[in-house]
């Protein structure tokens, strides 16, 4: 994790500190604002990548014409609504159509989409859309299990509930078959 951070931010956590009663001078908390801020600052790195250009730099003609599949993708975010973690796994699969991409970038993209703040739903549309719109495969499908500590720790503190999203174009969309052997393989 860099050293960089918002000073700003590491002010505004100390506000925060001091208005739930804590007291930010406080031996274990004089650290904590920057070490707050450090981390969100990684956390959210997203918003200065672009998952585009990560792909277009490992993109390779290739005449492959079956399914690419690259599961279980840990994914650790933060809920847009409470700024809480959630986190598990992503299955994503496409069907190339003139070019491949390098296997690495799959998760690579994941990872700058889910350090952003998000929603689920967002999240596995954006993965689906990017890889669509920057492969033009024949299709692609994603599916996502996570656990969100929003309904874990907070809420409804059901800590043993999952929420799966999932998100398909072209044959995967259109193709009984083709998205039922996808749903198999991640099972």
């Amino acid at each position: 994790m860099s050293d960089t951070y918002n000073k700003d931010l590491a002010e505004n956590i100390k506000a925060i500190l001091n208005s739930i009663g804590e007291d930010a001078k406080r031996e274990g908390l004089v650290k904590t604002p920057e070490r707050v801020a450090k981390s969100m600052t990684f956390l959210t790195n997203g918003y200065k990548e672009s998952p585009s250009k990560i792909l277009k730099a490992a993109m390779f003609p290739e005449n492959y014409s079956q399914m690419v599949l690259v599961k279980d993708i840990e994914i650790y975010s933060l809920c847009e609504h409470h700024m809480l973690p959630f986190f598990g796994k992503a299955h994503i699969a496409y069907i190339p159509k003139g070019h491949i991409v390098g296997l690495s970038k799959i998760p690579r993209i994941v990872d700058v989409f889910a350090r952003r703040l998000q929603v689920q739903e967002r999240l596995t549309d954006e993965i689906k859309d990017c890889l669509q719109d920057t492969l033009n495969p024949k299709g692609v499908a994603v599916v996502i299990e996570a656990q969100h500590l929003c309904m874990q720790m907070r809420g409804v503190q059901k800590q043993h509930s999952s929420t799966t999203t999932s998100a398909f174009s072209g044959i995967f969309l259109n193709d009984d078959k083709t998205r039922a052997e996808f749903m198999n393989l991640i099972q």
